[in-house]
């Protein structure tokens, strides 16, 4: 039998039992591509992480990301989940680490609190942001049950972003924002319908709040079997790049609710500034450690 070590955190909380769990197996060496998959499927959450040696020795370690489904190029609570744990077991540099993921090198800048202690991070997304297209406010409305009219283009249209993953993102009305409801078979045909977000119709929408720095957000993805996700850092990034696009500041910093509605309050701490390659962002937020255990798999052969 082979034995493999994992921990789960709360990512972008404050408590147990809120923001979005992650699972980290710390050393995944000897795992086969199928069984991190299998392992993602078999904890059920929104993501999974598997820790390798770096390709750099520079670097802190090389991840990978599975959902439940599928390998991740990138996403934002997994990086913050992953670089705690490894913090914690003294794997970092002056309180950075530098994970290695496909999409990019991710540096994590770890938060402490007054007696030294690791808390959280802050990721930086591994590439700037990019607009794919538009994507129409009546297939939003459908993905959603809602109007159209609820789904607002007056500071910016729906559109394709990323900072290394593909999302779709639209402003809602306060109100429709709570009253959301993802269709399975509209999702099935927008997918059709957009073959730039080839084959991962991930809809992320938000709504602004009396203060202009304070946002709620929901994110959707059934296709990949997250039917509701409770934080969503490689979605939020973005968010916070196109807002601050919309404008002549140099920076910009939000802060996100996000998972109120599944009973999984998350608060993330956005920034957005103008770089030379263009619109970088920052995702930040606390974590608290849940589990660890180890997974017994058959030997191989």
């Amino acid at each position: 039998m082979r034995r493999f070590a994992f921990e789960t955190v709360d990512v972008f909380t404050e408590r147990q039992f809120g923001g979005n769990p992650l699972a980290v197996f710390t050393d995944a060496r000897g795992l086969g591509d199928g069984e991190m998959q299998a392992l993602a499927a078999e904890f059920n959450l929104a993501e999974t992480t598997f820790v390798l040696p770096p390709e750099d020795p520079a670097n802190t370690a090389r991840i990978r990301i599975f959902n439940r489904t599928a390998e991740m190029p990138f996403a934002g609570h997994p990086s913050v989940g992953t670089a705690y744990v490894l913090a914690r077991r003294g794997r970092h540099d002056g309180g950075v680490l530098r994970l290695e993921a496909p999409a990019g090198l991710i540096r994590v800048a770890m938060e402490t609190d007054e007696a030294g202690r690791f808390v959280g991070g802050e990721v930086e997304a591994p590439q700037p942001l990019s607009v794919g297209g538009e994507v129409a406010p009546e297939l939003i409305a459908a993905c959603l049950g809602l109007d159209p009219a609820e789904v607002l283009t007056a500071a910016h249209p729906p559109s394709i972003v990323s900072v290394g993953v593909k999302f779709v993102l639209a402003e809602l009305t306060r109100e429709a924002l709570d009253r959301c409801v993802p269709d399975v078979s509209a999702f099935r045909r927008a997918v059709a319908l957009t073959p730039s977000v080839e084959g991962r119709f991930s809809l992320h929408v938000y709504a602004r709040d009396d203060d202009p720095e304070l946002l709620h957000a929901r994110m959707f993805a059934p296709l990949a079997n997250n039917y509701e996700d409770p934080a969503t850092g490689s979605a939020n990034a973005p968010l916070a790049a196109l807002l601050l696009s919309l404008g002549e500041a140099a920076t910009a910093r939000f802060t996100v609710r996000q998972g109120e509605r599944m009973g999984r309050p998350s608060l993330l701490r956005l920034t957005a500034r103008r770089a030379e390659d263009g619109l970088r962002a920052t995702i930040a937020g606390r974590c608290r450690p849940v589990l660890a255990g180890e997974a017994t798999l058959d030997a191989v052969g």
